[in-house]
């Protein structure tokens, strides 16, 4: 066998290991409807700035997450509770 057939069998094989664990893999999610019912618990409408605000919270923008739940009338502390759960897997 030459080989370059043999390099190419080998990366081939690789290639469908390694894509099949990708595939495999679950997806890490964040859990904004965590954050929107604390955010309600805490005394919050349902408002698409409360959703806007806890989405903030998933990419990491913790500060951001917290300015945006308590000007929705959200306790200081808890929007930062509530900005924490945005940013964690669903249970």
């Amino acid at each position: 066998m030459r080989t370059s057939t043999r390099i190419a069998g080998a990366l081939t094989s690789l290639t469908l290991t390694l894509g099949g664990a990708v595939l495999a893999a679950p997806a890490v999610r964040a859990d904004i409807p965590a954050c929107t019912q604390m955010a309600e618990l805490a005394g919050a409408t349902a408002s698409d700035s409360v959703t806007a605000a806890c989405s903030r919270g998933v990419v990491g923008d913790l500060q951001g997450c917290v300015t945006g739940l308590t000007g929705a009338g959200v306790a200081s502390g808890a929007a930062t509770a509530a900005c924490r759960a945005a940013a964690l897997e669903p249970r």
